[in-house]
């Protein structure tokens, strides 16, 4: 059975800034000492870092291209060396460029391939290999798988192919007690999702979510904490749709 001490160690890319950085801070509240990964973001991980550790948790930031399988090697030596072993993977890192499928560009097809399906297919393989028994892992997707929206084709396809993984790694890792799932946000008001969208699009956003607003981060990092958690043992291979009631 997974210990519920504070000795469990979670890896989180892209937790650097936005959904990432909540699901860090949640987890480091949580008890658990996390590695908060980032591509680029050196600056913005230090902070956090410092926030997490200054509020009384314990926290490393490490560079990784998650695109990159020799860098996630790495980026799993880091975390065992720091913390003696690894316990839970949040695969969170992910790009988002919207086009219609007829205008998509050649580089951003490869980019959001390497990213976010090759990304999380690299955390995946080697959490498979190195996580301790008990451990959980969190695949970050989206609602858009089963929205079908214009314009997200590419993004939704990297998506769905990650939930099909979820499904299949949740039964290969079962026999060892590591559950596998997905949270799969609807609108969040981050950084990302807000940048480039009149206000009279985020509005039309907003009225299609039953509940009436745009979900926050926090919502999806309390989805995770759960999932992660010593409640959310018997939940396993699923795709918890975390969206305010979009269908």
């Amino acid at each position: 059975m997974m210990s519920i001490s504070s000795e469990r160690v979670a890896i989180i890319t892209g937790a650097s800034r936005g959904i990432g950085a909540s699901i860090a801070r949640r987890l480091a509240s949580d008890g658990m000492a996390v590695v908060v990964n980032y591509a680029g973001s050196e600056k913005a991980a230090a902070e956090l870092v410092d926030e997490i550790v200054n509020a009384g948790g314990r926290a490393i930031s490490a560079q990784a291209d998650v695109a990159d399988p020799r860098a996630v090697r790495n980026l799993f030596d880091t975390a065992e060396a720091e913390f003696g072993g690894v316990d839970v993977l949040v695969n969170n890192a992910g790009i988002m460029k919207l086009a219609p499928v007829a205008q998509v560009d050649d580089a951003d097809f490869d980019e959001m391939m390497a990213v976010n399906l090759k990304g999380t297919f690299n955390g995946l393989r080697e959490a498979a290999k190195r996580l301790r028994d008990g451990g959980r892992i969190v695949n970050i997707s989206t609602s858009v798988v089963g929205l079908y929206l214009p314009a997200y084709g590419v993004y939704a396809a990297t998506k769905a192919a990650v939930e099909a993984l979820t499904h299949i790694l949740a039964k290969e890792l079962g026999p060892r007690s590591i559950t596998v799932n997905s949270v799969a946000p609807g609108p969040v008001a981050t950084e990302l999702f807000l940048e480039g969208k009149a206000p009279a699009m985020i509005e039309r956003l907003e009225q299609m979510i039953p509940l009436g607003r745009l979900g926050e981060v926090d919502d999806i990092a309390r989805a995770v904490s759960v999932l992660v958690g010593p409640d959310g043992g018997w939940i396993n291979g699923q795709i918890v749709r975390v969206n305010g009631g979009v269908i």
